[in-house]
């Protein structure tokens, strides 16, 4: 349950990104031992105040290292063993899609079943539902259309709640956005309704059908989805001594799991053995392929193999394929990685939500457990395919994850496609990415540095009734040119005069103090932009300091939220008033200072019905 609610949704932001990043490190090499692993990472513990790491390298005949490094509990010293449990997050998921494939496998159910056959007393909003109905493989590889969880649903402690409970309590973000089946968009709910359908089917508790089914088979002997008191780490913030509450999160089946090393390496030795356990077929092995194969989405449908399959995606790093999933959630972060056609696999979490320290241990981890493999064959580039033509051009993101940050994404994503010199070049805000075709309407990606990939990731989506589409990681929808140049330019209108107001108000605060300067006349078509922009600035200030308290403090009926709704009022009252002002204004008024004031009240107002439009003005995080 990776909680990605950091909301980059302040104008700042443009401007805090264009800072140089400070200079990069030169990566440690490749440890060539579990001693020197273990060095290498006792070390990213310390320079990121990360209390503590759980990890297990396992091989398809069994674990090579298990264990634990740092703290498990800083006030009381206790250090972190291999029997700690740790907090996985997200990369729980993989226990319902086990679970309906074991239903499956016995005919209980289907994975093209539709959910309201199964499950007709959950509630969702599917308007394509009589010729498009969610149905269980859209739960579980993400293809519903839903949002995902919004902020209530992240923020509530469901001590004790039951699953339908659960998904009673929050039914508005169960509403399908585009036809399911067609894109994908991680969403927390899908798992979760999976369970509910698996408790249905079965009777059972989803939790007590796992415990049974997977985790005792499997010797996961103190993996559960409850607090445990005993042999549980703390999660602390990133300075490593605040400690996060335990969060009793509303959906258990989707993150919920706490696990040891000792919990894990048998889990992860499961997929490197293709669902065999002690030499016993615990899953079918053509379920274990069906989980690492997406199936639904456009782009599998045209052929594309990568991507997000039952709770299990790929991952390209340094040349190498990794299936698995990670996971977070306040204080933790895990990652589950493994490589069946190399017999090695890895599982590793931390104590703390520090992003650094949790891409270093990565590194670390992959480095070491390839140091002596081959690296698979990159295919040579093929032609490009002699439809390209029509896919050049301009495109917006179009299966935003949260729909709260869509409007965001809309313009921060506007992407140029081309084709030239052997490759398809994406070019957005970030720069441009370079992708090799390799058949078909297929290419992988070259990055920058490091080696290429083995395989593609990204396709040329066939064209349907809804448009033109290319996969890239996600789904990019084609515009008309003159849409997103027409975009590009609004939004650097506005920028450009919200950046000017505070500039502005400095020359006419200082010629305040000067009596034969004052402008009583000018006084309101100053003052009402200047407050428009220090109540954006005051929305963005509100994000920065709940940051680390976001699901309490945005999630809930709270001064912050409240505050936060205040500003985007206070943001259109003012540009109102701004308009007012420049309309109703009389003599005195320079001529090139009503000019200037039309121009800014023109940009804001742009930018008042552009958020009003997407639900931003009035915002209340906790509905």
């Amino acid at each position: 349950m990776r909680m990605r609610f950091a909301l980059v949704i302040c104008v700042l932001s443009f401007a805090v990104s264009a800072v140089a990043d400070p200079p990069k490190k030169e990566e440690p090499k490749a440890a060539r031992s579990v001693a020197e692993l273990r060095q290498q990472i006792e070390q990213i513990l310390k320079d990121t105040h990360t209390p503590a790491v759980s990890v297990a390298i396992v091989h398809k005949d069994g674990p090579e290292w298990v264990g634990a490094l740092g703290t498990a509990n800083v006030a009381a010293n206790e250090a972190a063993t291999a029997d700690t449990l740790f907090r996985i997050g997200s990369t729980s998921k993989a226990f319902a899609s086990l679970s309906i494939l074991k239903l499956a496998r016995e005919g209980k159910l289907s994975l093209e079943d539709p959910v309201r056959k199964l499950a007709p007393d959950v509630e969702f909003k599917n308007r394509w539902e009589s010729t498009d109905p969610v149905r269980v493989v859209n739960l579980l590889e993400h293809t519903t259309g839903w949002d995902d969880m919004h902020l209530r649903e992240y923020a509530k402690n469901a001590d004790g709640m039951d699953l339908r409970t659960a998904l009673a309590y929050g039914t508005a973000s169960r509403v399908s956005r585009w036809r399911p089946g067609t894109r994908m968009s991680y969403c927390n709910t899908g798992p979760a309704v999976a369970a509910y359908i698996v408790e249905k089917v079965t009777g059972q508790r989803f939790e007590d059908y796992v415990q049974q089914n997977f985790f005792g088979p499997m010797g996961m002997k103190t993996a559960t989805y409850f607090l445990s008191a005993a042999h549980a780490v703390t999660l602390y913030h990133d300075d490593g001594k605040t400690p996060y509450p335990y969060w009793h999160i509303i959906y258990r089946p989707a993150g919920s799991i706490n696990a040891s090393a000792n919990d894990m390496a048998p889990y992860v030795q499961f997929y490197l053995n293709r669902g065999a356990v002690n030499g016993v077929q615990l899953v079918a092995a053509e379920d274990i392929d069906r989980m690492e194969s997406p199936v639904s989405t456009w782009a599998a449908k045209d052929g594309l193999k990568a991507g997000y399959g039952l709770s299990n995606y790929w991952t390209f790093s340094d040349g190498f394929v990794y299936h698995g999933h990670n996971g977070g959630v306040e204080g933790g972060l895990t990652e589950l990685g493994y490589m069946s056609e190399y017999g090695v696999g890895y599982f590793f979490s931390i104590s703390s939500g520090n992003g650094g320290a949790f891409d270093r241990i990565s590194k670390a981890i992959r480095k070491y457990v390839t140091l002596t493999l081959a690296k698979p064959v990159v295919p040579a580039p093929a032609a490009m395919p002699s439809f390209v033509a029509d896919y050049a051009g301009w495109y917006e993101p179009d299966s935003p994850r949260q729909e709260l940050t869509h409007f965001l994404e809309r313009i921060a994503g506007l992407t140029h496609v081309s084709f030239a010199d052997g490759k398809m070049t994406l070019k957005g805000m970030n720069g441009p990415s370079n992708f090799a075709p390799v058949g078909g309407r297929f290419f992988r990606y070259l990055p920058k540095e490091g080696s290429p990939e083995p395989a593609a990731s990204a396709a040329l989506i066939t064209p349907n009734a809804d448009g033109t589409f290319i996969y890239a990681g996600n789904v990019l929808k084609r515009v008309p040119t003159v849409v997103a140049l027409a975009e590009i330019a609004l939004t650097g209108f506005v920028a450009l005069a919200v950046v000017s107001i505070p500039i502005y108000a400095v020359f006419w605060m200082i010629g305040g103090f000067i009596p034969r300067r004052r402008r009583p006349a000018e006084r309101a078509m100053r003052i009402y932009p200047l407050i428009a922009v220090a109540s954006l600035v005051a929305f963005c200030g509100i994000f920065v300091v709940s940051s680390g308290e976001i699901l309490t403090r945005l999630g809930n009926v709270s001064v912050w939220s409240v505050a936060l709704m205040v500003t985007t009022l206070l943001f259109a009252g003012a540009v109102l008033m701004s308009s007012w002002a420049v309309i109703t204004a009389g003599a005195g008024v320079r001529r090139w200072v009503r000019w200037y004031s039309g121009v800014v009240a023109l940009a804001l107002m742009i930018a008042v019905v552009y958020l009003a439009w997407w639900g931003i003005i009035g915002l209340r995080t906790w509905a």
